[in-house]
């Protein structure tokens, strides 16, 4: 079959809505699970901490690569049949979710406590402070190095051909197995994850100016 120029660009932007999409996915899911892990790691109770303590490590202290095998082969081992999307997302999800937990936890820690003692005179709950005192201030110093953390996200989903979830990288390896013209397929495939992380790489130096200066 004959390709013609169209036909690759067609097929690799198929395949950079799948990264963008699996991106998203994995970006938000991990925000949810990382603000719940993060709440746990600045808890006073220690059997929370030393939880989410682990669970931190485990997901920064292994590749990527692996957890995805452990997760499309270790479900597939429990009778479970498990898609290629689904095992990338879940993966994806919890490998974002534990860098995400650690960058809001620094964020949250660099609030003096002084923010913390006046929000406890007020009788709030440790939660309560949480929310409406501590939060809302760390989301500014947060904003940054999340944004600069979603870049990792992006390049992250190339791992995901592995197991054979058709997003940019896997259509850019079937694409240059089938037109025998690598150099320019793959060319194509890094301008897209150009135009995906640059925009992203942009922002986070921006709002880190911004912020800073306005600090």
């Amino acid at each position: 079959m004959d390709f013609t120029l169209w036909d690759i660009v067609r097929n690799l932007l198929t395949g950079l809505q799948w990264t963008l999409a699996l991106s998203l996915v994995a970006f938000i899911g991990g925000g949810v699970i990382g603000l719940l892990v993060m709440t746990m790691r600045i808890s006073s109770t220690s059997f929370w901490r030393s939880v989410a303590r682990g669970y931190i490590e485990l997901f920064q202290g292994t590749p990527l690569l692996m957890q995805l095998f452990l997760v499309f082969f270790g479900v597939a081992l429990m009778g479970v049949d498990i898609s290629p999307w689904f095992a990338a997302a879940l993966a994806l999800t919890l490998f974002t979710s534990a860098y995400l937990a650690e960058i809001w936890r620094g964020c949250v820690e660099s609030i003096s406590n002084g923010q913390w003692e006046a929000s406890a005179s007020l009788a709030l709950t440790p939660l309560e402070q949480l929310r409406y005192v501590i939060l809302p201030q760390a989301l500014r110093i947060a904003v940054a190095p999340t944004v600069g953390f979603s870049v990792q996200v992006v390049k992250g989903t190339a791992v995901t051909s592995i197991i054979g979830f058709t997003e940019l990288t896997k259509t850019g390896g079937m694409l240059a197995n089938a037109t025998f013209q690598p150099f320019m397929v793959y060319g194509f495939v890094a301008l897209g994850y150009f135009l995906l992380c640059y925009p992203l790489s942009l922002s986070a130096r921006y709002l880190e100016r911004r912020l800073h200066a306005s600090a």
